[in-house]
């Protein structure tokens, strides 16, 4: 786990019985200490099955991730509003490939987003200019979506995503804020960077306007996923401090 990572996630991991082996917050470092415990594991028993388990690049990854997609759009179809669009966060892709597969095979005419901070903006940037580009030095609360998406997800991206949009550590805390005190729900920053895209981005909301504008019903249904609550309490009250409801109506993203 990068040493950036939250001690709650930490301790959760520690908590299920995990043995955390901390590294900087690279990709690089990720697979290099990855391997490094590979490899001890199998050295001290050469009968032992050690087999990593990758977190996005991997095709049983990605199309366990995309179930989420099949239930909400079958959820949202049952009560009888359909959906229009569908937001999810953006890290290594493992989630954003998997519901776009999902969606786009069951519903190919629901848009489907991803959902990024500005401060990790790499899949924004990959995206817009159609070539991979790494995260590099990555600076945001969400710590969930720092690393860059993978040789299999960055294609299935640009082939089935409609469109990524970033947002503001500030708008994420806002949003973040929003879900807690009226959803009563415990949810990380990471989680609520789709809300903060359907609240303050200003591209995404020129979008669906204009979408909107053609419907026939005139409206649209959004679909927004909250991917993870791991989140440190004593954290969050100071998150939510930093910012004033004052500023709530006039902020807006990329």
């Amino acid at each position: 786990m990068p040493n950036t990572a939250s001690p709650v996630k930490k301790a959760a991991v520690r908590g299920y019985g995990a043995i955390v082996t901390e590294c900087i917050p690279t990709l690089q470092a990720r697979e290099d200490a990855a391997s490094a415990v590979i490899e001890k594991e199998r050295a001290q028993d050469p009968e032992r099955k050690v087999e990593f388990v990758p977190p996005y690049d991997d095709v049983r990854i990605i199309a366990g991730q995309g179930t989420l997609a099949v239930e909400l759009l079958e959820q949202a179809r049952d009560l009888g509003r359909p959906l229009d669009v569908l937001i999810a966060p953006v890290g290594g892709g493992g989630m954003l490939s998997g519901v776009a597969l999902a969606t786009k095979a069951l519903s190919p005419d629901v848009w489907v987003v991803g959902a990024e901070p500005t401060g990790a903006d790499d899949a924004f940037r990959s995206f817009t200019s159609r070539t991979f580009q790494p995260s590099v030095n990555p600076k945001t609360i969400a710590d969930g979506l720092l690393t860059s998406t993978g040789e299999i997800t960055f294609p299935l991206i640009l082939e089935h995503v409609d469109a990524i949009y970033t947002v503001t550590d500030e708008q994420i805390i806002r949003a973040m804020k929003f879900v807690w005190e009226r959803m009563k729900l415990v949810i990380e920053p990471s989680a609520a960077v789709p809300l903060a895209i359907a609240l303050f981005s200003k591209g995404f909301k020129e979008a669906m306007h204009k979408k909107a504008s053609t419907h026939a019903r005139g409206v649209l249904n959004v679909g927004i996923v909250f991917s993870g609550g791991n989140v440190d309490l004593s954290v969050v009250s100071k998150l939510f401090e930093m910012i004033s409801d004052d500023t709530w109506d006039n902020r807006d993203g990329d």
